[in-house]
């Protein structure tokens, strides 16, 4: 029986069937996970060039993965907690408790009123409580694509995931909402290391470092999609009325090299990495971009280069040739039609003798209904 491509059968490789199997299965999200957001509908699919590929995405569904409700409780008891002074010769309660002893300790800082300070920490919990409550309006999309595809593909994809999830945690603990700070945490995770170039004998031209593209973004309930972008393919957006992808003018896309290849210059651990190109400054608000589904039918289009690279104009047009055909269809139908596209590409490859250049495969669309 011939394969399926759209449920993910691919040949098979040398590579132990155990590490490939659990390695495709947890960069694979399952449909049950997909976001549930009134007016907007979404769905991605992949199709790894080898049993495991380098291509990831994800839902980030807020309302599944985390316990809002039990977020915004501990915020608000917080608030409170954080203002009440704490009796002579108790044990410190929270950090807020630790800082104020601190303080005491510090006669050169006794000018800091204490009271001051515990109401600015109040403040913080009430405005993460505010922030965690924006969750239940918004879901999120992740797409990496590792350099190369098969197991060590995999496995970078695996570094983003995990490290993107335990920064994410972070933020919503500290902020209420994904910062900035998460994506710098992502970058530097890919990012070489001089001890570690320096204990392996590598040089500043070494090609061996892990390489990926990242693209992260956060579709609201009325149809923006503020987004930010390591080196990957630029989002598209279909117009149902004018049938065509929208101009999006580059110039007004921020857009940041892959991941690790660029440390900013104000990081305090920028010399322990080599940093390929210069940025001077961290990440701000200034760098999260956005485009919107205005009308009814508007689909946004996300997608790997295995599918299409941003550059060539014919497989743009044929690509929105399929999406206007389609565009009646489910995010789901529309999503593997494209693939099916895809796919038919990758046969062309093989029959002039370029299987090289068959790639990992991903689509994401969502759509306003």
């Amino acid at each position: 029986m011939q394969p399926n491509p759209l449920i993910g059968n691919s040949p098979t490789t040398s590579t132990p069937a155990g590490i490939d199997d659990y390695l495709r299965e947890r960069l694979m999200p399952v449909e049950g996970a997909i976001p549930q957001l009134a007016g907007i509908e979404m769905y991605g699919n992949s199709i790894p060039a080898e049993t495991a590929g380098g291509d990831l995405f994800e839902y980030i569904n807020f309302q599944q993965r985390y316990n809002i409700d039990a977020r915004i409780a501990l915020a608000l008891t917080h608030s409170q907690t954080y203002l009440e002074p704490l009796l002579q010769g108790a044990s410190p309660r929270n950090e807020v408790d630790v800082h104020a002893q601190w303080l005491d300790l510090r006669h050169d800082l006794n000018s800091i009123n204490e009271a001051e300070y515990r109401k600015a920490k109040s403040s913080e919990q009430i405005r993460i409580a505010e922030n965690l409550q924006e969750l239940y309006t918004i879901a999120g999309v992740l797409l990496v694509d590792a350099q190369g595809h098969g197991i060590i593909a995999a496995k970078i994809a695996s570094t983003v995931h995990d490290t993107f999830h335990a920064a994410m945690l972070s933020e919503l603990d500290y902020s209420g909402r994904t910062t900035s700070a998460v994506f710098e945490t992502v970058n530097l995770r890919l990012a070489q290391s001089v001890t570690t170039r320096n204990a392996l004998g590598r040089d500043m031209g070494s090609s061996a470092r892990e390489v990926a593209t990242m693209l992260y973004g956060q579709i609201h309930l009325c149809g923006v999609f503020r987004f930010v972008n390591f080196g990957h393919p630029q989002p598209l957006v279909f117009s149902a009325k004018h049938r065509r992808f929208m101009e999006i003018h580059k110039n007004c896309v921020a857009q940041f090299p892959a991941l690790g290849l660029e440390i900013p210059e104000d990081h305090p651990d920028r010399s322990k990495y080599v940093s390929i190109d210069v940025r001077p400054t961290q990440m701000g608000p200034f760098d999260v971009e956005e485009v919107s589904l205005v009308e009814s039918g508007d689909i946004l289009f996300l997608y790997t280069d295995g599918v299409y690279d941003g550059s060539d104009e014919e497989q743009k047009q044929e690509i929105e040739e399929i999406i206007d055909r389609h565009k009646q269809d489910s995010a789901k139908g529309l999503c593997n039609a494209i693939l099916e596209y895809a796919v038919g590409n990758d046969d062309h490859m093989r029959q002039s003798g370029e299987p090289d250049r068959i790639d990992d495969k991903t689509v994401f669309i969502i759509k306003r209904q």
